[in-house]
């Protein structure tokens, strides 16, 4: 899996020194929901859970990027780790409180999440900016050179961190992890009388799939340059499962094909 993925980075960066700055930045875009699109396909199609509020989670993962950036001023990878480290803590909140829940019930539980979570900035505008959101700017390394184009360097630090969720999601899937999951996918009864703990494999893989949801926030807010409600609303839930579904759910493949579709189609169909 590294291997490929060094191959892929590869390629990747010849591309980006070939293409525009646009297409630079609308890969650093599909990078971003790929890290989002990655953690929902391994809940969906390892776990056999359904969610519909993955955008919640990265919204907290972009307000938690971009409030440790404003106030702490910590270098990048610190930042990203924060963030998803509060969209797990997140995610094993409501994993745990929608553990005995199953099909559209738990479905409905994430929707309202996906639908509530926006409002919390509006709440609290002094903590969150409200509707304006909260400004989230970085700078292109001083080793790169002062004429290094900013969307260069963004499309390579989305995609370098896209691709090592990848490689880590792939090695979880091959892991005794991933086999208990789909064990738990494939018959719950049977996984319990195997001795396997149902209840904290579905908690776990809730808190692995909102860590991948907010580190992809995060991400995001990295290439937009701001963080505000509107950008996390129910239309990006439903946006994130469409992608998933669309690029085959339980394929890490399929999740980058799924983010391609994402991004690239509502701009050819109005352009």
């Amino acid at each position: 899996h590294l291997a490929a993925a060094i191959c892929v980075a590869l390629v990747l960066a010849a591309l980006s020194v070939r293409l525009g700055s646009y297409r630079d930045y609308q890969m650093a875009e599909v990078a971003a929901y790929v890290a989002a699109v990655a953690g929902l396909t391994v809940l969906i199609g390892l776990s056999g859970q359904i969610s519909i509020g993955n955008g919640a989670f990265m919204a907290i993962g972009g307000y938690a990027a971009a409030l440790v950036l404003q106030h702490l001023g910590w270098p990048l990878e610190l930042v990203f780790a924060a963030s998803a480290v509060a969209a797990a803590l997140a995610g094993a909140i409501v994993g745990i409180a929608a553990a005995r829940l199953r099909g559209p019930y738990l479905a409905g539980a994430t929707l309202m999440l996906a639908v509530a979570l926006p409002s919390v900035a509006d709440q609290y505008s002094g903590v969150f900016g409200g509707d304006q959101g909260l400004p989230v700017s970085i700078t292109t390394p001083a080793f790169l050179g002062p004429t290094f184009p900013p969307t260069r360097w963004l499309a390579w630090l989305t995609c370098a961190t896209a691709l090592i969720v990848l490689v880590l999601l792939a090695n979880l899937g091959r892991s005794r992890i991933g086999r208990s999951w789909r064990a738990v996918r494939d018959d719950e009864v049977a996984a319990a009388l195997a001795g396997l703990n149902v209840a904290r494999l579905r908690v776990l893989a809730f808190v692995v799939s909102a860590g991948c949801a907010g580190l992809g926030g995060a991400l995001l807010a990295v290439v937009t340059g701001i963080v505000a409600p509107g950008a996390y609303t129910l239309t990006l839930s439903i946006g994130l499962l469409t992608a998933a579904v669309l690029g085959g759910l339980g394929s890490l493949a399929g999740a980058v094909w799924g983010s391609l579709l994402l991004v690239l189609v509502p701009t050819y169909l109005t352009n």
